[in-house]
């Protein structure tokens, strides 16, 4: 421990971390530090409590935002295979719009699972468009609506359909993580979705949004980021890092703590959450070293078998055939979904069975279905008014913490 904690030294010493790469030993040396701070469940229960109050403090979720109802206006159908998709724009708060595709399975009205599946910063290109209209996010959202789920897909902040503001600004974390509870506090408003069954998957950006969101939201239980829970690698975009969410500042004797993204992820357990990595870029040293961290964490909790790691080591960072594997397999068992629905003979993901739709079809915000005239416009509008939205006096930061940590694992 003492070598590797030697290596330290390479991390930036004015503000954590410094930059949004701060290099394979100097992460490795953050996180070795991390782990020697805590022992048993108590020790990491009081960090994780630190963390978590400190991201809620960062996003501007504490005390919680209580802008009313959610707004959901459906602006258009598309029939599939065994299931349909709606068109659909969530108002968040008032003048913000969300747009977005709902995933619905045919077939009689029943309760059933949700999966929210975030996008990435992958850019589009001739044949396959940006954000949530790409093909993989169409494919992996039509096989688990095929096995019975409901699935929603949005875009980010300034993404796709999303122009009453820009991307890249800091603020974009907070609106995102908020964004994601308020879909999820419509999606459970109505009676189609179990409570107990909710997940939430995404790859690169999205990975980060799936940590962030789970972190702080406990109706998510199960959780799958892909390609992107990394000890050094900490967002390329200010939507992941432009806060100072992984630097927890001193307060009295307590000291200040330098966190990642691994903590970050590590924040849901014991909820039953799978790590799924590859050999390209920054989640190379999963299996060795960020693994095993989360399974310390999940092992104090009392739910050593509740986390789990794919590995592909000869695969890139994107969300691609074996990654929607991965994730089916980690949520069949979980959310009770129709395994034989979405694989093939072989007992692959049956990819080739999704019809991809077009851009323009999936668009929910049209010509003929402009945005409403109160719409919001400008980063300064809507982040002012986010900040100015009414807040939940009770503080609630304890329970969420309660309530994350007495998740069944097993479930």
């Amino acid at each position: 421990m003492a070598l590797v904690l030697t290596a330290a030294g390479s991390v930036p010493p004015d503000g954590w971390p410094g930059r949004h790469d701060i290099g394979e030993e100097a992460g490795a040396a953050a996180l070795t530090e991390a782990r020697a701070t805590w022992n048993d469940q108590s020790s990491w229960g009081h960090r994780a409590r630190r963390i978590r109050q400190h991201l809620a403090t960062t996003l501007h979720l504490d005390p919680p935002p209580d802008p009313g109802p959610v707004g959901i206006e459906v602006t258009g159908r598309l029939q599939q295979d065994g299931y349909t998709i709606e068109n659909v724009r969530f108002e968040t708060m008032p003048g913000l719009f969300v747009n977005a595709n709902v995933y619905r399975p045919d077939g009689e009205a029943m309760t059933r699972p949700l999966v929210l599946r975030a996008h990435g910063h992958f850019r589009g290109n001739e044949t396959d468009p940006e954000g949530r209209f790409q093909g993989d996010v169409q494919r992996i959202a039509g096989l688990l609506t095929r096995g019975g789920a409901i699935v929603v897909t949005w875009d980010m902040m300034g993404w796709g359909e999303s122009h009453q503001v820009t991307h890249r600004r800091p603020e974009t974390t907070a609106l995102q993580t908020f964004n994601t509870m308020r879909i999820l506090d419509a999606m459970l408003a109505g009676d189609a979705v179990d409570p107990e069954r909710v997940a939430m998957t995404g790859s690169s950006g999205g990975g980060t949004q799936t940590f962030l969101a789970t972190a702080r939201d406990p109706r998510i239980r199960f959780s799958a980021p892909v390609v992107m829970v990394s000890a050094h690698f900490f967002g390329g975009c200010p939507c992941e890092s432009g806060f100072p969410v992984h630097q927890v500042p001193a307060d009295g004797d307590l000291p200040e703590i330098r966190t990642s993204n691994v903590e970050l992820a590590a924040l849901a357990a014991p909820r039953p959450q799978r790590l799924v990595s590859v050999g390209a870029v920054w989640s190379q040293n999963t299996p060795e070293l960020e693994f095993p961290y989360l399974q310390a964490v999940y092992d104090v909790m009392g739910a050593p078998d509740a986390v789990s790691n794919r590995h592909y080591p000869e695969e890139n960072h994107d969300y691609g055939l074996n990654k929607i594997d991965a994730t089916i397999d980690f949520l069949t068992p979980r959310l009770g979904l129709d395994s034989a629905a979405m694989r093939t003979a072989k007992n692959r993901p049956d990819l080739d069975s999704i019809r991809i739709r077009s851009r323009s079809e999936l668009c929910s915000t049209t010509d003929p279905r402009p945005l409403p005239d109160h719409a919001m416009q400008g980063d300064e509008a809507v982040w002012k008014a986010y900040l100015a939205l009414p807040r939940e006096e009770e503080h609630h930061e304890e329970s969420t913490e309660e309530t994350s940590s007495s998740a069944d694992p097993t479930t």
